[in-house]
């Protein structure tokens, strides 16, 4: 059995928490209804309409898409009769934010390039008169939900912006890279700034009275609690930790009033639960656990992933110390839903669900003596497959074998008809007119025609241009049907036949048109085999981009893998090294490097290699 790290998996909740949406990576996204726990609908090749050119139209590329956060809004009505609406915002590693109306399952607008490296975080407020987002070139960009025009954008920092979050009020803006800072939304003057963190911000949140926010970094094992109304420079007010870094933070509650309730989803899909009446009681609380149960047998023996818990959110309080939160586990492809009650101090672990697990073929299950046997599934492995495409054996009586001697002598007539019928691939195409004669007499004929004229050797344009006007009309003519010929056979590759094509059809262009209705067959051919290339040209540019974004995610993942293995060893301390260390995170450190990106790109002229 293998654990889930889910720091790369997509998930937000609707307003009404009646469904969540999910992006694992592949460029597509599922929307589950959590009252059925089906699948509603799925996104994929979300294109832009306004892209027109053929190097640039997206088709089936969902794999080239890279969706890097997500966040689900509710919009506020701008007339009262008219019923609200909600939309999925998202941000793409390409700098795209685009929004999706999941009612008519539509595109509802998208902002091409709006932050060049990529956007990493989107947010708004509980009434979503604004959305924000924030990217790689530390820019903060506010955008009109309903028409998806750019507000206005601002610096919010000389690092990548990786994290954002707006008060429930709509009043503060906080921007997160390595330091915390903090806006006004009406005129985007700083307010404070928070330092301490190591590394980029992963998750950030206001509690509900916009007094604290609260946030972890990427590879921390602690949540900061900062107060929000203090000095404009302070460290963190309270940490809490956690046995992994966390990836979800969740608040709600008041901190004078109804206590304040925090709750924390890790890397490996475990729930954290705190509750206390002010922040000097919540920086001593033990932090309750919510999971799901893997003691079951069919489990332990599963090679694949275990369910996790990998979303959850607070829906309001019932006791003080306890509250109703809506949680969604199990696995990806299948997650489970339910809504329960935390109690603070008593730990939890709840039963995991087999849907989407593929047990293995000795497993059996058998609720009854009577049903074991009944509900019994047999899997074939190889060898049953190999006797199942055998015909079965019937015994027949003497009067058929006597009537079936004809029938088998047809049955023998037959196979032997079709025996003569069969031909190769070749003679079929050949037969349908795409080949012609034989290979070799074609290939002893251009060699009669260009002898002389080396095409795999390179030749400047001014060499290629008077090598070309020293040949004679007719004979470059000829020269040329034999170039369009071998270029349509693939007897050449392209690279080495397209620069002799085009300086000819540039140099010898009178005599070419002269040539009637001979030429026009030829310039038809090679208009036709452009336009097949051209074609063909974004396939393969498509198929190469997501064979590059595969093997990056392969590469990431081992990455990552590395990076944990060795994070936790090295957290694998004592307690004086933790304190010491807490101590240097959560100190002032007000420092701040320029952010740097070298993004090389590669093109290849795919059209010359056919």
């Amino acid at each position: 059995m293998n654990l889930v790290n889910i720091r790369d998996v997509l998930t937000s909740f609707s307003p009404a928490l009646d469904y969540l949406a999910i992006s694992t990576g592949d460029g597509r996204i599922k929307i589950w209804d959590t009252v059925k726990g089906q699948v509603q609908t799925e996104f994929a090749d979300i294109a832009s309409t306004e892209e027109t050119n053929i190097y640039t139209k997206v088709a089936k590329g969902h794999l080239s898409v890279d969706y890097t956060c997500m966040k689900w809004l509710s919009l506020e009505r701008k007339k009262k009769r008219k019923l609200g609406t909600s939309v999925l915002v998202l941000g793409t590693g390409g700098g795209d934010v685009l929004a999706l109306d999941v009612a008519s399952g539509q595109l509802k607008w998208r902002i091409s390039d709006c932050h060049p490296g990529g956007v990493n975080a989107v947010s708004s407020s509980a009434r979503a008169s604004c959305i924000y987002s924030g990217g790689a070139d530390g820019m903060v960009c506010q955008i009109d939900p309903h028409s998806g025009n750019l507000i206005r954008k601002f610096k919010a920092s000389t690092k990548a912006v990786s994290s954002l979050c707006v008060s429930p009020d709509g009043k503060i803006l906080v921007t997160a890279s390595a330091q915390l800072k903090t806006f006004y939304c009406s005129d985007l003057k700083k307010i404070q700034k928070f330092t301490g963190h190591p590394g980029g911000v992963r998750c950030v949140a206001f509690t509900e009275d916009g007094k604290y926010v609260l946030s972890s970094a990427a590879g921390e094992r602690y949540i900061a609690v900062w107060k929000s109304d203090g000095a404009k420079k302070q460290s963190a007010s309270c940490v809490l930790a956690l046995e992994h870094p966390p990836v979800f933070v969740d608040s709600w509650g008041e901190t004078n009033e109804k206590g304040l309730y925090v709750l924390a989803i890790s890397e490996i899909g475990v729930c954290y639960f705190w509750y206390a009446s002010n922040v000097e009681e919540l920086c001593n609380a033990k932090p309750t656990k919510v999971a799901l149960a893997t003691e079951d047998s069919a489990l332990k023996h599963h090679k694949g992933s275990l369910p996790i818990i990998f979303a959850a959110k607070l829906q309001g309080i019932l006791n003080p110390g306890s509250a109703h939160a809506f949680i969604a586990s199990g696995l990806l492809v299948k997650p489970s839903f339910q809504k329960m009650v935390l109690q603070f101090g008593t730990d939890l672990v709840l039963n995991a669900s087999k849907d989407g697990i593929l047990l293995p073929i000795a497993q059996v299950s058998k609720s009854s003596k009577g049903q074991g046997v009944q509900n019994r599934v047999i899997t074939l492995d190889r060898a049953h497959a190999e006797d199942a495409l055998l015909p079965i054996a019937r015994v027949a009586d003497l009067h058929e074998k006597l009537h079936s001697s004809d029938k088998d002598t047809d049955m023998v007539d037959q196979s032997q008809a079709d025996h003569e019928e069969t031909f190769s691939m070749e003679d079929k195409l050949r037969s349908l007119g795409i080949l012609g004669g034989t290979d070799e007499q074609k290939n002893l004929t251009f060699a009669s025609i260009i002898d002389g004229i080396d095409l795999e050797a390179y030749l400047p344009p001014k060499k290629l241009k008077s090598a070309v006007l020293s040949m004679e009309p007719s004979s470059a003519f000829k020269t040329l049907e034999a170039l369009v010929a071998m270029w349509q056979t693939r007897a050449c590759g392209g690279r080495h036949l397209l620069p002799w094509i085009y300086s000819i059809t540039v140099n010898h262009s009178h005599y070419i048109v002269s040539q009637e209705p001979k030429n026009q067959q030829l310039l038809n051919t090679l208009l036709k085999i452009t336009k097949s290339r051209g074609t063909a040209l974004q396939q393969l540019l498509q198929i190469s981009g997501r064979v590059q974004l595969v093997t990056a995610q392969i590469n990431k993942a081992a990455g990552n893998q590395t990076q944990v293995t060795a994070h936790d060893h090295e957290i694998d301390e004592s307690e004086d090294e933790e304190e010491d260390v807490e101590e240097h995170f959560y100190g002032e450190n007000d420092n701040e490097s320029d952010l740097s990106s070298d993004d090389g790109k590669d093109k290849d002229d795919s059209l010359m290699e056919m």
